[in-house]
C-alpha cells in the first residue's frame, strides 16, 4: 500500500490558522474526501512548539492511503481530483511550495489500536540521509540500529518510519529519504523525551551521521482523521 504525505503551505496573505481551517473542513470534506481510490486519509496540522520561525515551512500534512500504483492513477485521473480537489488547490495553499512523497511505511511501536478521536501530539522528522551513504544502508541502519534507540524514548507510544518509495530515485535523488513519526500524549511529554538522556545522548548525536543537517526539519502536530482509521 502506497502511504502518500503530501507537506503545505498557506497561500500568500492567508494565515495559518484560516489555511488549516479551510483544509479540514473545506477542502478535506467537499473535494479530497470524494476521491474514491482513497482508502484512508489523515490531516496533520502544525502547532507550536519551541521556537517559532517566520515563516514554517510547511503548516499541515495530508495522509493518504492508496491500495497501489494503478489506483493512485486512477485517482490522478478522476474527475474528483481533476474538477474538485486540484481545482480548489489554489483557494488556500501555495502549491509551488508543496511536497509531495510517496512511502512505504514501516510499523516499529505499534501502540494502541488507531481511533478517530484520539487526542496525541504527533512529531514528524523530515529527513535526507548523509551523502556518500547508500540507500540500502541508510534504510537498514534506520530501521535497525536508529530505530531501537528512538524506542527507548520516554513516553513514546507509537512509532512508524514512512521511507520513501524507490520510483521517485529513477532518474535522481528524492528529496527527502524518510519521514519519521512518533506520537506522545501531551506537549509535556514530548518535551519530557527531547529532553532526557536517552535523546540527548543515544539519538541527537546519530543525527551528525545519518542526515544532511540542513535537510532535517521537525514538526509537531495533531491529527485529524477525515477518512479513518477505518479502510474505506
Amino acid at each position: 500500500m502506497i502511504h502518500q504525505l503530501i507537506f503545505a503551505h498557506p497561500k500568500p496573505s492567508m494565515s495559518e490558522k484560516d489555511f488549516q481551517d479551510y483544509w479540514i473542513n473545506v477542502h478535506a470534506v467537499n473535494y479530497a474526501s470524494q476521491i474514491p481510490q482513497i482508502r484512508r486519509y489523515l490531516i496533520d496540522l502544525r502547532i507550536p512548539f519551541g521556537p517559532e520561525p517566520e515563516d514554517p515551512l510547511f503548516s499541515g500534512v495530508a495522509e493518504i492511503w492508496l491500495e497501489n500504483e494503478a489506483e493512485q492513477i486512477a485517482s490522478l485521473q478522476s474527475k474528483e481530483f481533476l474538477e474538485g480537489a486540484r481545482r480548489d488547490e489554489p483557494n488556500w495553499a501555495a502549491f509551488w511550495r508543496t511536497v509531495g512523497l510517496d512511502t512505504t511505511a514501516h510499523v516499529l511501536m505499534v501502540g494502541e489500536p488507531l481511533q478517530r478521536d484520539f487526542n496525541t501530539i504527533k512529531v514528524l522528522i523530515m529527513v535526507k540521509r548523509k551523502a556518500g551513504m547508500s540507500l540500502a544502508e541508510f534504510r537498514q541502519t534506520m530501521l535497525n540500529s536508529h530505530a531501537a534507540k528512538v524506542m527507548k524514548l520516554p513516553g513514546l507510544r507509537r512509532y512508524l518510519q514512512c521511507h520513501v518509495r524507490d520510483n521517485f530515485y529513477t532518474i535522481g535523488e528524492s528529496i527527502l529519504d524518510c519521514v519519521s513519526q512518533l506520537w506522545f500524549n501531551d506537549l509535556p511529554s514530548l518535551e519530557t523525551a527531547f529532553n532526557s538522556p536517552e535523546y540527548q545522548n543515544l539519538i541527537l548525536p546519530e543525527f551528525g551521521h545519518l542526515f544532511e543537517a540542513k535537510y532535517v526539519h521537525t514538526m509537531v502536530t495533531t491529527e485529524t482523521w477525515i477518512i479513518g482509521p477505518e479502510f474505506r
